[in-house]
């Protein structure tokens, strides 16, 4: 659907800088924008390449004029760009309804508006809120609980007693409350604890494609309101994450481990298990944590630690073959015989 550059501005609470009325039926990176695309650009690099391209407007912080190029100024492009993206490719309607493939059971709750793809299986007790989707290939077990607006991607796996709030996004592959895991090692071999939780999905969590959220031991597994979880992920049982935490790839918690609000791990971060971790923690990609950390700090390396502290060991570890030359040079000075030197120079 087109539209005029005065109306997005209007949906972004912008202003137009050049022609108005000039129609953008698309949205493109700059570098593949053709005439009657907008793009968006935050710096002074991406707005060159905008200003160059075939794009009919740019989405610009408010501190960029072009002499040549129509502009919708806002207070943040990048925000504005997540917010337009929607209208010029909004996500495929679905019919309401129960696919004939589906095999629902008779006591399940299933909102009339709600869309149950071919292949779902929905067990007893089931209970499915208003305009949520199920694509195809889902099972989801006795007792679960959904709630709105809700959309879960081909072949998502909900265990029994999961409850899922409103607008939440499950993408493909990913597998809610299995067991944890959970044994104790009794007379030669490992004997199973029986994992009796459950998994509770606040409002608008999202989780990647195959990733995995094991149930409690006992009580539940919880991930807190507007948390945002990448592909191949894994969160073990009796974790508690808070709200609008961001878990990027391949992330793993240990059981019974806490993160607060606003947490952020990044990619192959690894949690050891009942840790407690404050809020607006952030903790860089491949870090592995064995002691809690307070709100606000910012923690890297493995065994993770404060990352200034992380960065100076770094420094100095750059510094050891300069220091063992020095070292050998001045004993050489001393007389003294050192070590015989590795075959391999350093």
């Amino acid at each position: 659907m087109p539209f005029t550059a005065a109306e997005i501005a209007k949906q972004l609470q912008g202003e137009v800088l050049g022609d108005g009325s000039v129609t953008l039926t698309g949205f493109s990176a700059a570098d593949r924008a053709q005439p009657g695309d907008l793009t968006f650009a935050e710096n002074e690099a991406y707005f060159a390449n905008a200003e160059a391209s075939a794009a009919s407007a740019i989405l610009v912080p408010s501190q960029f004029s072009s002499t040549h190029k129509t502009l919708i100024r806002v207070a943040n492009a990048r925000v504005a760009f997540a917010k337009i993206l929607p209208l010029f490719f909004p996500e495929a309607a679905v019919a309401a309804g129960i696919h004939p493939t589906a095999v629902v059971a008779v006591s399940a709750a299933i909102d009339p508006t709600a869309h149950i793809g071919p292949h779902c299986v929905i067990g007893a007790q089931v209970q499915i809120g208003a305009r949520t989707v199920l694509q195809g290939g889902n099972h989801i077990g006795a007792g679960t609980q959904m709630g709105e607006d809700g959309n879960l991607f081909p072949n998502v796996v909900i265990y029994p007693g999961t409850k899922i709030g409103n607008r939440v996004r499950i993408h493909a592959g990913a597998v809610i409350g299995s067991d944890g895991f959970g044994y104790v090692f009794d007379r030669g071999f490992h004997r199973k604890v029986p994992q009796i939780g459950n998994v509770i999905l606040a409002d608008d969590v999202e989780i990647g494609a195959n990733t995995t959220v094991d149930r409690g031991a006992l009580g539940p597994t919880i991930i807190g309101k507007g948390t945002k979880i990448d592909n191949l992920v894994q969160i073990a049982h009796n974790v508690t994450i808070g709200e609008h935490c961001l878990l990027v790839a391949q992330a793993a918690i240990a059981g019974s481990t806490k993160l607060g609000n606003f947490v952020v791990l990044g990619g192959q971060v690894g949690l050891t298990g009942h840790l407690k971790i404050g809020n607006q923690v952030t903790i860089a990609a491949q870090s592995g944590v064995m002691h809690d950390i307070k709100d606000g700090e910012k923690w890297w390396g493995t065994p993770a630690q404060p990352d200034k502290k992380t960065k100076r060991q770094v420094l100095a570890l750059h510094k050891l073959p300069e220091l063992l030359r020095r070292v050998r040079q001045l004993e050489k000075q001393l007389g003294i015989n050192p070590e015989p030197e590795s075959q391999e120079k350093i």
